[in-house]
């Protein structure tokens, strides 16, 4: 098993702040930048104020790109979707522990199918709420935003959150990833790293970045 020293540092390029209307060849492009995951936000409008897309796009996406599809459902009853997103392509499916469902069992299920299994907190959830889980995940996802809307400033409270989660993953021995969503760029990169995330997502400083494969580098080597 890998080792919380070991974990690598991973940039997941967001598809949501992409060109909509070049969808495959955008996720295409951030694999050629030099992304490590293509990062699926997945929005029902009840559990978050916004819509985005579902499983159909997902499997439209698959062929244009190999990355590690990391599939985030902001939705209020992913128990029911989420098998649809790994028919569709996913390799990986976030589930959120403030959704309506039985945490364990949807946790339990998805790793069954072969998947790899996460878990996110809204910034306002208490760091406790992810500790009766943490032996089930293979990535616990800090959101550093609220999640529904893209562009929002990062939320400096919620590194006491990372921390948190880097120090019961040494202490427990666990390998879980521990992955930030929400005003990602050079500068916050530096903060969340320093307190235990290495899986970075980033939507605007990348697909709006003039220089996507420069962006996605000062986010590889910020704090380094």
């Amino acid at each position: 098993m890998t080792t919380p020293q070991e974990l690598p540092r991973i940039v997941a390029p967001s598809i949501l702040a992409s060109d909509y209307s070049r969808f495959g060849e955008e996720a295409a492009d951030a694999q050629r930048a030099g992304g490590d995951w293509l990062h699926l936000d997945i929005m029902d409008g009840h559990f978050v104020d916004n819509i985005s897309f579902g499983p159909d796009i997902v499997k439209a996406l698959r062929p244009s790109t190999d990355l590690f599809f990391d599939v985030h459902l902001m939705i209020s009853r992913p128990d029911r979707y989420w098998e649809r997103f790994a028919k569709s392509g996913a390799d990986g499916i976030t589930v959120h522990v403030e959704a309506e469902h039985d945490v364990a069992q949807t946790l339990s299920a998805i790793r069954a199918a072969g998947l790899k299994t996460g878990l996110a907190l809204n910034p306002a959830t208490p760091w406790e709420a992810a500790l009766p889980f943490l032996d089930r995940l293979d990535l616990l996802l800090v959101m550093t935003v609220v999640p529904g809307f893209g562009g929002q400033a990062f939320i400096r409270q919620t590194l006491t959150k990372i921390q948190a989660a880097a120090e019961a993953r040494e202490r427990r021995g666990l390998a879980y990833h521990i992955e930030v969503d929400g005003g990602i760029d050079a500068e916050t990169a530096v903060d969340a790293t320093s307190a235990g995330a290495n899986v970075l997502v980033a939507g605007t400083t990348i697909f709006k970045a003039p220089d996507r494969r420069s962006a996605i580098q000062s986010l590889r080597e910020a704090g380094r």
